[in-house]
């Protein structure tokens, strides 16, 4: 399992790290301003539906099915039941595109209503997103063969497909002179984007004999059972991305440049959540599904305590860094060209707020498939619907109410997340269906040292840097970060030495070093 995990986070790592340098590019190229606020509003109604649609909900309710009938029945049932599933969607996904396309203007006047206060901004929204809303139909086809792809331990292609949107819109916004402006630019690279993912990953699913044909939608007792547990996962997805668009909300009466210094927060605070997050999503739920299938409840539970004590020790250490030298990680990522100081100091205050949540975000991903490995969508919902809740409440009463603005935002997001696991956890404890080993315990203790030390080597290279006699120029905030990376990771790996066995290492654990 640690092997398939460290596929699929090194495939998502090199996804970040591309996203990194688009987010630079992006950062240097439309600022913090109304350019980039259109933008993030545009590219962010895709990925919203992507979300509830794609990852969020089709996942949830598509993927134990199609693994448990692949155990149970064979290839050709399941691959039956694959293309079934595939032709409902795709009428679903055309009607929606359908409908957004004409509709797109009242849509983004919902989205963001503070963007009618500026002139030109929403329409330049509207525009953009018309031309990135069509990567939402390339990229639910990819999502399936990726499902299909991870039901058969093919786990690396189903990972790296992600990487070309990063290439796509860097390639975009080198060529922006081309183009109106570059959020134009942007924004047809998000389309392109979406046309090369669709070719990745169906030349990968065809490497392993996996294929999707459309035809004519019938009703099956397989399809009910699919739709009504689609139906329950939706719902949560939803009601994630009711949080969200609250975000935008909210976002776009703050000042200008407000909403974009949060994303690039969020795009840091995505580092370790996206990476491990994603990880540990993509791996237990499909070994969960068929351990159980099998009967293999000690199996299962044995998968979940090690993903569990995985991400807490890979997660906290971040946060240690998020919240002792937020700043210098702002500074030393996104303030060049048109993103100013201001604007990093608001995204360094907002990604203390994210780091507060970001492990709650990891163990969600843990806990959770004790559920949906079940075939129960509809509890998880149940508990995502009160941290919806609880969310925007918050939100209105940090934003509104302690004046806290973006810092506000995140924070409403961190403190609802720990709800959402505390009542999954407590749900999961009252079924009797998640069991703490000694695994998990036993590697609680090196973790917080861990934690510590990636915190302090980080004060201490942030120290270090400010004094070097060559970091007063204009690279000084980078040459403060790399020290602070290079500190706080060696503390990192001093612990890990010393406590690897006791940690959910796999062979790493075991070797001589």
């Amino acid at each position: 399992m640690f092997r398939r995990l460290a596929s699929v986070g090194g495939f998502t790592l090199l996804s970040r790290i591309t996203g990194f340098a688009r987010d630079v590019l992006m950062a240097a190229i439309l600022g913090a301003g109304p350019l980039s606020d259109a933008f993030l509003v545009a590219f962010r109604l895709p990925n919203n539906f992507r979300a509830i649609f794609a990852e969020g909900a089709f996942n949830l309710a598509f993927l134990p099915r199609y693994a448990a009938m692949r155990e149970r029945e064979g290839h050709d049932n399941a691959a039956r039941f694959a293309n079934r599933v595939f032709s409902w969607q795709m009428i679903t996904q055309l009607v929606l595109l359908i409908l957004a396309l004409g509709g797109m203007r009242p849509i983004i006047s919902v989205m963001a209503p503070g963007f009618a206060a500026h002139p030109g901004q929403l329409e330049l929204a509207t525009s953009l997103a018309r031309i990135a809303f069509p990567y939402l139909i390339f990229t639910v086809v990819a999502v399936q063969l990726s499902a299909m792809l991870n039901a058969v331990g093919k786990f690396a292609a189903a990972a790296a497909w992600s990487i070309f949107l990063n290439i796509a819109m860097i390639a975009a916004l080198f060529c922006a002179p081309f183009f109106p402006n570059a959020a134009y630019a942007a924004a047809w690279g998000v389309f392109a984007a979406g046309i090369l993912q669709l070719i990745f990953i169906i030349w990968a699913a065809a490497r392993s004999h996996l294929h999707l044909r459309i035809g004519r939608p019938r009703w099956t007792p397989e399809i009910k059972q699919f739709l009504l547990a689609l139906g329950a996962a939706t719902f949560g997805s939803a009601s994630v991305q009711i949080g969200l668009f609250i975000d935008n909300v909210i976002a776009s009466f703050l000042p200008s440049g407000d909403l974009t210094a949060l994303y690039y927060a969020d795009r840091i605070n995505q580092l370790p959540m996206g990476t491990l997050g994603i990880a540990i999503g993509t791996v237990l739920l499909p070994e969960m599904s068929s351990l159980l299938a099998k009967n293999d409840r000690k199996g299962a539970d044995e998968a979940q305590n090690r993903s569990a004590a995985l991400a807490l020790f890979l997660t906290l250490p971040f946060v240690a860094a998020f919240l002792t030298v937020p700043l210098t990680i702002m500074q030393g990522l996104f303030a060049h060209g048109a993103f100013h100081l201001q604007a990093a100091q608001i995204s360094a205050m907002a990604l203390m707020a994210y780091g507060i949540g970001l492990p709650a975000f990891v163990l969600i991903r843990c806990v959770s498939p004790a559920f949906y490995a079940r075939g129960d969508t509809a509890t998880p919902v149940r508990a995502t619907i009160a941290a919806v809740a609880v969310n925007i409440a918050l939100k209105i009463a940090l934003v509104w109410g302690a004046h806290l603005g973006a810092t506000g935002i995140a924070l409403g997001t961190a403190l609802a997340a720990w709800v959402n696991v505390g009542l999954l956890v407590v749900m999961a404890r009252s079924r009797g269906l998640l069991t703490i080993d000694a695994v998990f315990l036993r590697s609680l203790p090196p973790t917080f040292l861990a934690t510590l030390a990636t915190g302090a080597g980080a004060l201490f290279g942030v120290w270090a840097g400010s004094h070097l006699h060559f970091a007063s120029g204009t690279l000084a905030d980078e040459i403060s970060l790399a020290c602070a990376i290079l500190c706080g990771g060696a503390g990192f790996a001093l612990v890990t030495l010393l406590f690897r066995h006791s940690l959910p290492l796999g062979r790493l654990a075991r070797r001589r070093t």
